[in-house]
């Protein structure tokens, strides 16, 4: 949370909590995103849930690790959670919830792996992959998901264009 984003919670926090959410995100974030601005919360949660409502609603089109980073957002938000004033974590705590479900919904659980606990975003796959045509093979992960260690699940949908 910072004081200057545009929040629509109208819940105010203290000048002390605010402190103590920008010294929890600086020991979980290593250096600034591009542009040169540290993370916020708010700007974590956005990012969260944007990956979340683009899984959901169309899919994903990038390779695996463009896939992981896009969702490290959520492992800093986990990271941070408990060095966060605990009013601040029953305030944004509903939020998460609901991101989080909507992530479950738009991803399927890896095969053989927990799909709780620590990391449990990690250990998901989008349930709708977009490919260009020369990068989908029948049946497979496309290029760019090949390294993924188990065979593409039957619940995983691979959209080509081109």
């Amino acid at each position: 949370m910072d004081p200057t984003d545009d929040q629509t919670d109208a819940i105010a926090l203290s000048a002390e909590e605010y402190d103590a959410v920008r010294a929890a995100l600086t020991a979980c974030v290593v250096g600034p995103r591009a542009g040169g601005q540290q993370p916020t919360l708010n700007s974590l949660f956005q990012q969260w849930s944007d990956i979340a409502a683009e899984l959901e609603q169309e899919g994903y089109s990038d390779c695996a690790p463009e896939f992981h980073h896009s969702i490290r957002c959520r492992s800093v938000l986990a990271q941070a959670w408990p060095l966060l004033p605990p009013r601040v974590r029953s305030i944004r705590q509903p939020e998460l919830d609901r991101i989080d479900e909507q992530y479950r919904r738009a991803t399927v659980p890896w095969p053989d792996r927990p799909e709780e606990g620590a990391g449990w975003w990690d250990r998901r796959v989008p349930r709708r992959l977009e490919v260009e045509a020369s990068e989908h093979r029948e049946g497979d992960w496309p290029l760019g998901w090949d390294t993924t260690p188990f065979p593409r699940p039957a619940a995983v949908e691979v959209i080509t264009w081109g």
